[in-house]
């Protein structure tokens, strides 16, 4: 089965790969000292390795450990390693680090490992019954799991509900296609643009693992890319994997697979598939019919055989981090994908993180790049309107849009249509004090005052209770509102009456367009839900820049410049006449960054300052948060590395009743504290581990409230 370079030459069917198993095993029993005949309630067990090592899906992290099982003598075929089985969790099992627990109720688990004795000399309790023959926990899969649940100080248990779909007994009886040969390296296509680009490729197609931060030109060509990326890692007899932020965006890469490569060589994996289809795929992957995938954040997972390429798009994205524990970042478990599978890497998008620019300033990747010319010749001109600029034109004032803003919206309606990104959806989501610029609060519970509609009646964004009338600014006493950040609704509706004979589409989280025609429209949009247009866009207006630069975080600049490039790479390129014209003040460095067309350079500025402060990612952190005795205790009973600096704990903002709450919001109206911890790097690892096991000392004694753990917080600010 292996040629000369150690590759697989070949990937076997889903028969020969279980016969393969029981092959492993038989050699591993014939190999293994003959344990002396043990029963099992009267029972025979296995004859050679009749202990199973057993992963109990039980979430809390002072279990996360292996549990020693007996296999009695009528499971010993289909009780494999990486098999599903069911097994009484606390009735006279044993931990294989110590300790036998009493009582307990049936749990699933996987089988690890088999051997041929256990260190624990009393009775084992037997594994009672294996669900499904289907090896769908690898060994490969599983110290992925372990290193990622490491890394982020959670449960192994988590990882794996993450990593592991739910079974369906029905769909691992169907069988799986055959797998289809190696195709041919691809043809750059346009990474011929890129000086590096066909390089790269080749190098892939090679079975090298070369290394990449792509900065992508604008323009549509990115999926395209991404499937010649996949194709010939592919053509090198090895798989490949893409995980992208949202469907539409895999779906794109899908289609672009499904054109390069035909059907049949690669599935996509998204949770608008349904349980079934998506473990359907999913077993085609585990059991090798298919060689390349492409889907969210949950395919980071996916068990591609023999690996030969992981990339990642828009890491920046805040759709890449897991919302449940231990919230890991697709980004990170590609980099250990990597590292571990050697395979080669790609991380692109428009933007650049801070993180990508780290990658490279250490050595780890090199930057993949258009040349400055190609860039200008490609990307659209890009103008700067302060939000102070004086509206002139009557049907601009009624807009609510600078002079330079209508006018390009105007000339852009003459060839095609235009799109207008808006920070936030709705009508008017946030008002304040036409003179003190004070939010506008709710008398009852303080909540933030909205304008629902065109009627102008005021009401609470959190309890949802109407204003009386007469508002007055509880800090100077004003009676005039103003808008603070109008929403999506508010300004679709102002910009229709502005161009009255023109049609105008909204695209938004109640509602999302895929793409629009390339004819006259106005397309108002809030970041993220911008559609594809067709030929793309002749003009794009970015207003209320100051709403994304104000944002109380320290990614602020960044994340404000990842939005402005995604909007803006839909604009058609300035040889085309593309005009992209962004309401924010000109001066600042995102801004600049956007003008320039040099998303590196300015996360290469931020990843200095980010060193000369002590922020990550040039040193680790982690957030400790909870109610403020446990928190204290916590911070007091871990074990920190010795330079660990704690910053805090200072309390967080008291979640008002009514109000929605955000993942790592305390309970309405409990106060919690919130402490971070910084180390410098390298030394991560202790710091999770120094967490993890005080968070488990602290469950296994019932010491108060568990706290919640976050390595690697999003948002510190």
């Amino acid at each position: 089965m292996s040629s000369e370079n150690g590759r697989s030459g070949g990937v076997p069917e889903h028969g020969e790969q279980l016969a393969l198993i029981r092959e492993s095993v038989r050699e591993a029993k014939a190999k293994a000292p003959k344990a002396k005949p043990r029963t099992w309630r009267g029972a025979p067990l296995a004859k050679t390795l009749p202990v199973a090592r057993v992963l109990v899906d039980k979430g809390p992290v002072h279990l996360d450990r292996l549990w020693d099982y007996a296999v009695p003598e009528e499971l010993d075929a289909d009780a494999l390693p990486g098999v599903r089985v069911r097994v009484r969790f606390g009735a006279g099992t044993r931990n294989v680090r110590g300790g036998r627990r009493e009582g307990g109720g049936l749990l699933d688990g996987y089988i690890v490992d088999r051997v041929a004795e256990s260190d624990y000399q009393g009775p084992l309790a037997a594994i009672a019954q294996v669900l499904s023959p289907e090896p769908v926990l690898s060994p490969a899969l599983y110290e992925l799991c372990r290193a990622v649940a490491d890394r982020y100080a959670g449960s192994l248990a988590d990882v794996l509900q993450l990593a592991v779909p739910p079974r369906h007994a029905r769909i691992e009886a169907e069988p799986s296609p055959a797998p289809l040969p190696p195709p041919g390296a691809p043809e750059p296509g346009s990474w011929v643009r890129y000086p590096t680009g066909t390089a790269f490729l080749d190098a892939v197609a090679r079975g090298d693992t070369p290394r990449a931060v792509w900065t992508a030109l604008p323009g549509p060509h990115w999926p395209q890319e991404l499937a010649r990326a996949a194709a010939a890692a592919l053509s090198s007899g090895r798989g490949a994997l893409v995980v992208v932020p949202d469907g539409r965006d895999a779906v794109r890469v899908d289609a672009a697979l499904g054109e390069l490569l035909g059907e049949g060589r690669h599935v996509l994996l998204t949770a608008e598939l349904g349980p079934e289809e998506r473990y359907r795929r999913w077993l085609a992957v585990s059991r090798g019919s298919v060689r390349a995938v492409v889907g969210t954040r949950a395919a980071m997972f996916a068990p591609v055989r023999d690996l030969g390429l992981v990339a990642v798009w828009d890491d920046g994205d805040s759709s890449h981090s897991a919302q449940n524990a231990p919230h890991p970042h697709s980004r990170e478990v590609l980099v250990q994908r990597a590292v571990h599978e050697k395979a080669a890497f790609l991380l692109g998008g428009f933007g650049c993180t801070v993180e990508a620019a780290q990658l490279v300033n250490t050595g780890w990747a090199l930057p993949l790049a258009a040349a400055r010319e190609t860039v200008r010749a490609v990307a659209p001109a890009v103008r700067t309107v302060g939000d102070v600029d004086d509206s002139r034109d009557a049907a601009a004032r009624a807009a609510r849009l600078p002079s330079h803003a209508w006018q390009a919206a105007r000339e852009g309606l003459k060839h095609g249509p235009v799109l207008v990104q808006v920070p936030r959806r709705g009508y008017v989501p946030r008002l304040g004090c036409e003179r003190c610029r004070e939010p506008a609060r709710c008398g009852h519970c303080a909540g933030p005052l909205e304008a629902g509609d065109a009627d102008g009646a005021l009401r609470c964004g959190w309890c949802g209770q109407d204003a009386p009338p007469g508002w007055h600014c509880a800090e100077c006493g004003g009676s005039r509102l103003r808008a603070r950040v109008v929403g999506a609704g508010r300004t679709a509706e102002e910009l229709g009456r502005a161009f009255p004979s023109v049609p105008v589409r909204t695209s938004g989280r109640d509602h999302i367009l895929d793409t629009v025609p390339d004819r006259p429209a106005i397309v108002v949009s809030t970041p993220g839900a911008e559609p594809v247009a067709e030929g793309g866009y002749a003009a794009a207006l970015l207003l209320d820049g100051w709403a994304l630069l104000g944002f109380p975080d320290l990614r602020a600049g960044e994340e404000a410049l990842r939005r402005w490039l995604s909007a803006a790479a839909l604009v058609r390129g300035q040889e085309d006449g593309g005009v992209v014209v962004v309401v924010a003040e000109p001066t600042l460095r995102p801004v600049q960054a956007l003008v320039r067309w040099d998303p590196a350079g300015h996360a290469m500025r931020e990843l200095a300052d980010r060193a000369e402060l002590g922020f990550p990612p040039v040193s680790r952190m982690a957030s400790v948060s909870g109610p403020p005795g446990d928190v204290a205790d916590l911070l007091a009973a871990a074990e920190l590395p010795e330079d660990a600096e704690v910053l805090g704990p200072v309390p967080l903002p008291v979640t008002a009743a009514g109000r929605p709450r955000r993942p790592g919001d305390p309970p309405p109206g409990e106060r919690w504290d919130r402490a971070l911890l910084r180390v410098r790097p390298g030394r991560g690892a202790a710091l999770a581990a120094a967490l993890k096991t005080a968070q488990a000392t602290r469950l296994a004694r019932r010491d108060g409230e568990p706290v919640r753990l976050r390595v690697d917080p999003p948002d510190i600010g």
